[in-house]
């Protein structure tokens, strides 16, 4: 079974930083129709200037919270590229909580349940009305539409912060803990219309981001190593293939599944250790 996404369409939420950036850029890699977007519009300038002459790449700058930039996003991407296949809702954000103020975390988790639940939630719905009116589409057009053909695929950037008990990540752990409870019910939902929905939830992974903090804190690394069986921190190429895997034909029988990519971290799961 073939895990190719070549010729496919996909939207990267929060492509301009991190993992995110590191998704669209695997899947623009295997061959696949990619719309990086971001609220970063610098940034992702910067990250494309070398593919201002590929046209199987374009970005979309916007704050994806506004439900009219999402309305843009989709235009956006079937104006240039004509249809979707996969969307990778990868726009996350983690904000630490005193868990010493917990009467004070009504703005905090509205927040992260707003940026790292709301938006997958939105753009699913948009992008499943896609899927959904061009499988009707490929069917009238007498293209092979077998039921066992999958229409579209939905991945979710979850974390094992949803499974674990961190007082520091509360609003964040909420936030990833619905997004995993969405994922499940959207897999069951969409089922008949043959869109999968699944989900990659992951520890420690070397990002830009957490190459800074281990430069802030020369313990953080030791304290992350120390709680993971397999004593090292992942490779962005272990998620983004992850993704391509869930993205691919390969995958055509899997939905609702959170699929686990942290060196074994939660299988401990100490209160206390860091969660991403």
């Amino acid at each position: 079974m073939s895990f190719s996404v070549e010729g496919k369409t996909a939207i990267v939420t929060g492509a301009a930083h991190g993992i995110g950036l590191a998704i669209a850029r695997h899947l623009l890699e295997a061959g696949a129709n990619v719309m990086f977007a971001d609220i970063d519009e610098a940034r992702l300038k910067e990250e494309l200037s070398d593919e201002a002459d590929n046209d199987h790449a374009a970005y979309f700058a916007g704050d994806l919270r506004e439900r009219l930039t999402l309305a843009n996003l989709m235009s956006a991407t079937i104006e240039k590229f004509d249809r979707l296949d996969i969307l990778v809702n990868a726009s996350r954000q983690v904000v630490a909580t005193d868990p010493d103020h917990l009467l004070d975390l009504d703005e905090t988790v509205s927040q992260q349940l707003e940026q790292n639940l709301m938006i997958a939630l939105r753009l699913s719905q948009l992008a499943a009305k896609r899927m959904i009116a061009q499988s009707v589409e490929d069917q009238d057009s007498e293209t092979d539409m077998s039921p066992s053909r999958p229409a579209g695929s939905i991945i979710n950037l979850s974390s094992i912060a949803a499974r674990r008990t961190h007082p520091q990540l509360l609003a964040f752990s909420v936030s990833t803990a619905a997004l995993d409870q969405l994922t499940r019910s959207l897999a069951v939902a969409l089922a008949p219309s043959r869109i999968r929905v699944n989900a990659v939830a992951f520890g420690s992974v070397m990002s830009s981001s957490l190459k800074d903090k281990l430069k802030e804190n020369r313990s953080f690394r030791s304290d992350i190593v120390d709680h993971t069986p397999m004593s090292r921190i992942a490779r962005p190429t272990e998620v983004t293939e992850t993704v391509q895997f869930l993205a691919s034909e390969g995958a055509g029988f899997m939905t609702g599944q959170i699929l686990t990519v942290d060196g074994g971290r939660t299988l401990l799961d100490p209160v206390n250790a860091p969660a991403h």
